[in-house]
């Protein structure tokens, strides 16, 4: 397997390879396009330049003259009215010319050789020194035409240059390479932090520290890993909490149920104990089967198992109902019940909704006191809204955002003595979800908590 510095290193070279390519024609084409006609022109001058000065020292030979010229880096080719030729300076490796190009220069004609020369599409044409790819102009010698062929000695006059360049190229490739290769490493080692903070996740260790200051996209990775890991491991607390609490949940009942089914078996005890432990029986079996059915309700809702069959029906009976089923409860704790429910209809799964009522009144009743009271509301806007207020204990600030988190218990110290699993305002939150509503909780301790429910109509 490729690591990722592997695969970083090796698309910085390819990137730098083909941008490098892509300039090397880019600059062809500048050339081409622009610079080649300005070279020959440069050239052309000098060719004229060459003429007139011939033309202004007679007394000089033209062998000398020309072998002076050569002598400042130009390659030249000098031929007479017979088409015979002498090279003057470095020869050409080419002197293959066409007659009637030679001729027509005789004639006192101008050869444009540089710019129509096209044995390459490249900049590299330039360096060629075929007599093809040269100035031809007229030149008077003794009184007679003859052809003068003449380019710059490219090789002496930029043969530095061309290994200056060279060395420049080879030596940006090669720092670029080892740069490239450092700055890999500083840019996959905190990747390598995160590939091992993962691993200890994974074996249960939160606890990370991770560099987290930088302000680039790495830096942002390690500030939500570090929050991720925050997370799980408020997850796994409260996982564990969650089997603490339903363990409890579960042997208390059955430590009963078990006891007192042993007591009733000896026949130790009277009718009437009888009677009340078989009560007791009964109410840890109600107990023990809504932890069940809450548990198998939110699983059902996660895996999407359960379909949302909406149909319509009256909200307000519905939440009636509840308030009468419940009545035993909130009747024991003289509590008082405040409606205002007109009617409404809705389109929704009516089994689902009736335990939205169900988890939040019966919320409602556990945690407020004697003969409090208990408000709910519906009214209808750009929703249907409900909302479910009493005059409880409330829930302190700093909970408010984790009590519908799936097994949070608030007030650690009750938890163990009041009902419940953690799972009620999950299963609530969960309900209200899947039909696109929305719920949202405002309270303050000792004066009690408010739900506000939005269903679309």
């Amino acid at each position: 397997m490729k690591s990722l510095y592997f695969r970083i290193v090796t698309t910085f070279i390819v990137v730098a390879l083909i941008s490098g390519l892509i300039a090397f024609l880019i600059s062809n084409f500048y050339y081409q396009a622009k610079l080649k006609e300005f070279n020959e022109e440069k050239i052309l001058e000098i060719a004229q330049e060459i003429v007139f000065l011939h033309e202004n020292s007679a007394d000089l030979p033209i062998d000398q003259f020309l072998t002076s010229i050569a002598n400042m880096n130009f390659q030249l080719y000098l031929v007479d009215e017979t088409l015979n030729g002498e090279s003057f300076g470095e020869g050409f490796r080419n002197y293959s010319l066409d007659e009637n190009i030679i001729k027509s220069v005789l004639a006192g004609n101008t050869y444009h050789g540089i710019s129509e020369f096209q044995s390459s599409l490249f900049v590299t044409g330039f360096f060629k020194d075929d007599l093809k790819n040269s100035i031809g102009i007229p030149l008077k010698v003794n009184g007679k035409n003859q052809a003068l062929f003449i380019r710059p000695n490219v090789e002496k006059q930029f043969g530095e240059m061309r290994i200056v360049f060279s060395l420049l190229l080879g030596l940006t490739f090669l720092l670029s390479l080892v740069l490239i290769l450092v700055f890999t490493t500083y840019l996959v080692r905190p990747i390598k932090k995160l590939t091992k903070a993962t691993r200890k996740i994974a074996s249960g260790n939160y606890n990370l520290q991770l560099e987290s200051n930088r302000g680039d996209e790495i830096g942002a990775l390690a500030r939500d890993f570090g929050l991720m890991a925050t997370s799980l491991q408020k997850l796994d607390e409260m996982r564990q909490e969650f089997v603490s609490n339903v363990s409890h949940e579960i042997q208390s009942p059955l430590t009963s149920i078990q006891g007192f089914t042993k007591a009733i078996r000896t026949k130790s005890v009277s009718p009437e104990d009888a009677d009340r432990y078989l009560g007791i029986i009964e109410k840890e079996s109600a107990r023990l089967s809504s932890l069940s059915k809450q548990l198998l309700m939110l699983s059902s809702l996660d895996k999407q198992v359960k379909a949302v069959e909406k149909a319509p029906f009256r909200l307000d009976e519905q939440i009636r109902e509840v308030i009468l089923l419940t009545e035993w409860q909130w009747s024991r704790k003289k509590l008082h019940i405040e409606l205002d429910l007109p009617e409404l209809i809705i389109e929704a799964d009516k089994q689902l909704l009736f335990q939205v009522w169900m988890n939040l009144i019966t919320n409602s009743i556990k945690f407020t006191g004697d003969h409090g009271t208990i408000f709910i509301d519906a009214f209808v806007d750009e929703d249907i809204v409900v909302t479910v207020r009493d005059t409880g204990a409330g829930i302190p600030e700093d909970e408010l955002p984790y009590i519908f988190d799936r097994f949070y218990m608030g007030d650690k110290s009750r938890a163990r003595t009041s009902e419940g699993s953690g799972l009620g305002l999950s299963v609530v939150k969960k309900i209200i979800d899947v039909h696109g509503g929305s719920i949202g909780v405002t309270s303050k301790l000792r004066e009690g908590t408010e739900f506000t429910i939005r269903l679309a109509r």
